[in-house]
């Protein structure tokens, strides 16, 4: 593990080293672990309007950026949720105890993995807006979205496309931090990792562990989440599977703990509060 300099407002950035590169996180707080995860494209700040109030609470918050994405490398060649959910398994190993696992869209399918092949790893999960299965597929609009996809122009692509899944009310500071992302975006490598992150991406094997999971699960689900025809259908469906409670969050899209971090932290510390663990 190495790190690198930070202001005095951020914490320092660090690596957990992988076979083929390293993924970037930090680390705030004492007290018992949680390691957040963030979705596709975003940045491990992607909860930057929640990871106060949990420090507050007394936890331990590690939040990581995903392979290929923010301070992690780029020289990975393998990337979606079997991929991340070796990357989540590997800094809890790294940080030296068991963890409750918060996992945004596709990192809520690789929380699935580790805990269904980690169990001693994982003392809860939390599920945001999450992709646990595939959607119904559309070969038509699959097609469309690999074109928009492409390195060559996804920064701009993902720029004006942000705004969608962030239906609802929109973070305070939304404007700068699409711009940190798309800046992360124009670096061409990050561009190309993205794109092969959302080319490789398959749900496949996190629903096909969900029947393996023990850890007491949370989902929280943005009543107006794009990303699924009928939000709260899909979270009922993942409530269900994992025998886990379920919380909608009004006005918020696919981004409930940067777009509602009030409602999404108390709903987290509240399940938090109720695990055997705690």
């Amino acid at each position: 593990m190495t790190s690198t300099s930070s202001s005095a407002s951020s914490p320092v950035t660090q690596f957990v080293s992988r076979p083929e590169g390293r993924v970037a996180y930090d680390i705030q707080g004492s007290g018992p672990l949680l390691v957040l995860v963030p979705g596709m494209g975003e940045l491990r700040s992607s909860y930057r309007h929640l990871t106060p109030s949990l420090v507050a609470a007394g936890y331990t918050v590690a939040t990581t950026d995903l392979r290929g994405h923010g301070d992690s490398d780029t020289s990975f060649t393998a990337y979606g949720d079997v991929a991340t959910a070796g990357d989540i398994q590997a800094l809890v190993t790294e940080l030296g105890r068991p963890a409750v696992i918060v996992g945004n869209s596709l990192a809520a399918g690789a929380a699935v993995i580790v805990a269904a092949e980690h169990p001693a790893q994982v003392d809860g999960l939390v599920l945001v807006g999450p992709f646990v299965r595939n959607p119904p597929a559309n070969a038509l609009l699959l097609g469309a979205f690999r074109l928009m996809m492409n390195p060559l122009w996804i920064a701009g692509v993902w720029k004006a496309y942000m705004p969608t899944l962030y239906a609802g009310r929109k973070p305070d500071d939304f404007t700068e931090y699409r711009a940190a992302v798309v800046s992360s975006l124009k670096r061409s490598a990050y561009g190309k990792a993205f794109s092969l992150t959302t080319r490789q991406t398959d749900h496949d094997p996190a629903e096909a562990k969900l029947a393996s999971v023990a850890a007491p699960t949370l989902v929280i689900m943005g009543e107006k989440d794009p990303d699924f025809k009928n939000p709260a259908a899909e979270a009922a469906f993942i409530g269900d599977a994992l025998a886990a409670k379920v919380v909608m969050v009004p006005e918020a899209g696919h981004y409930p703990q940067a777009q509602q971090p009030k409602i999404t932290s108390d709903a987290i510390l509240a399940f938090l509060k109720a695990l055997p663990s705690a």
